[in-house]
């Protein structure tokens, strides 16, 4: 079981440094305007605020791979909860499916964990 908690936690952090990409470097390329749905205009003037939100995914990343090296499940389980929290808050402020693309995927990776313990 323990593995199977490794391996979704992973997943998780893999999706984040894939956030952290779009974000960063992609937002005002095509991909990463068709992946948001986003005016080049819009994209554009936003380019730096999204620069800043994929940081933060980043350090989600970084948070969920630093767990995997020390082997701490209460360090899993801390920031795959920023996780969920991250992807409520912004089902609630930006779009509905970022609950489904990024919180339900930590939420299950929760769980693993929790089991795994």
């Amino acid at each position: 079981m323990r593995i199977a908690a490794n391996i979704a936690i992973a997943f998780v952090a893999v999706e984040h440094v894939f956030i952290l990409i779009l974000e960063m470097f992609l937002w005002t390329k095509p991909f990463g305007r068709r992946v948001f749905g986003l005016t080049p205009e819009l994209a554009q003037s936003s380019r730096v605020l999204a620069a800043n939100q994929g940081l933060y995914n980043g350090f989600l990343a970084a948070g969920l791979f630093w767990s995997l090296i020390i082997g701490s499940p209460s360090a899993a389980i801390f920031f795959l909860g920023c996780v969920i929290a991250a992807g409520i808050f912004g089902a609630i402020t930006a779009k509905a499916s970022i609950l489904w693309t990024q919180g339900l995927p930590a939420a299950i990776a929760l769980a693993i964990v929790l089991l795994a313990r």
